[in-house]
């Protein structure tokens, strides 16, 4: 009996990155078995209704777009109960952070054949209040720099020119007061940046050493950036993150890992899962669901692979999305 593929697709992107190459993708899936669905997104949350409606009537789902497609892709599949099946991706978005750290390849056929070619690795989700994300929840300064560079800016500068937008701005940077609970370890203060993340790479560039990260360990990987009391703080904050190497004793970062962080503001904090908007929110839990997502990868494929591998080996990714939901 044939199987069934439910393939999602951005359509936005679909006008870019991906239209070349469907036929081929399609082909790649019907000579792998599969009766190929294709369905194209009418609007950012589409892809969730699609999955949470008809997820279960298929034996794959394989998702086109960027960061924000794979997303809202996840967050209906986490919503389809019991009758889950694997999941693929083809990343065709602007900075495709998840990819990076996964190593699915930015050639949308070389992808293709890879989720038909390996097999289900299972990874952790979080959950944000009564919302999912795959790889990252986080509020202040390098957030609104990294989803808000101007995209020509992004071209001729790459990915640094996330952290050099934000220098303009640094000084005048808002804080917020707040206290943060890591699986029982508290931390309070003002902090203008906070992440929990399962990634390698935020916003196109990596502001933790690659060595931290584990994806289907149940942790989040956290990060908290106090609020800078003078001009060598904001020399040392820029210094670090421009160079990746931040240090777990510098009392101006507070970096840990937890399965449950709850974090409470005197004031609604905006937040941004997988590069899109999260809520504005003044107390929030987020949790770690782990090796909940079964997700197709290349078989030769491995965590440490993904660890080791080099930012330049993603070259062509590049900027290749239109303007419109990711």
């Amino acid at each position: 009996m044939e199987k069934r593929l439910l393939f999602i697709i951005n359509p936005n992107a679909g006008r870019t990155a991906i239209k070349n190459d469907l036929f081929e993708i399609i082909l790649i899936f019907s000579r792998a078995g599969y009766e190929v669905t294709t369905y194209p997104t009418k609007d950012a949350g589409d892809a969730e209704r699609k999955v949470i409606a008809d997820g279960s009537k298929y034996d794959l789902i394989v998702c086109a777009g960027g960061d924000g497609t794979l997303e809202n892709t996840v967050s209906g599949y986490m919503k389809m109960g019991d009758d889950k099946v694997s999941l693929g991706y083809i990343p065709c978005g602007s900075t495709n952070d998840f990819a990076r750290t996964v190593a699915i390849p930015p050639n949308k056929i070389q992808a293709a054949k890879d989720i038909v070619e390996g097999s289900p690795k299972c990874l952790d989700v979080g959950q944000f209040a009564d919302k999912y994300f795959i790889y990252i929840a986080s509020f202040g300064v390098f957030t609104e720099v990294s989803y808000g560079t101007d995209q020509s800016l992004k071209k001729v500068m790459g990915h640094a020119a996330y952290v050099i937008e934000g220098i303009k701005d640094l000084a005048n940077i808002k804080a917020y007061k707040l206290e943060a609970d890591f699986d029982g370890k508290s931390v309070s203060g003002e902090f203008i940046f906070g992440m929990i993340t399962n990634s390698l790479s935020v916003g196109g560039f990596k502001l933790r050493g690659s060595k931290h990260v584990v994806l289907d360990d149940g942790k989040f990987d956290c990060l908290l950036v106090r609020k800078p009391e003078n001009v060598t703080d904001v020399q040392r904050i820029l210094t670090q993150v421009l160079t990746n190497n931040i240090e777990d004793k510098d009392e101006i970062f507070y970096i840990t890992k937890a399965s449950k962080v709850v974090i409470k503001s005197e004031e609604a904090i905006k937040w941004t899962l997988d590069g899109e908007f999260g809520g504005e929110l003044n107390d929030v839990t987020i949790i770690n669901h782990q090796k909940v997502l079964n997700l197709c990868l290349n078989g030769e494929y491995s965590l440490d692979e993904a660890e080791e591998s080099d930012e330049s080996t993603f070259a062509d990714y590049g900027d290749d999305f239109e303007d419109g939901w990711d």
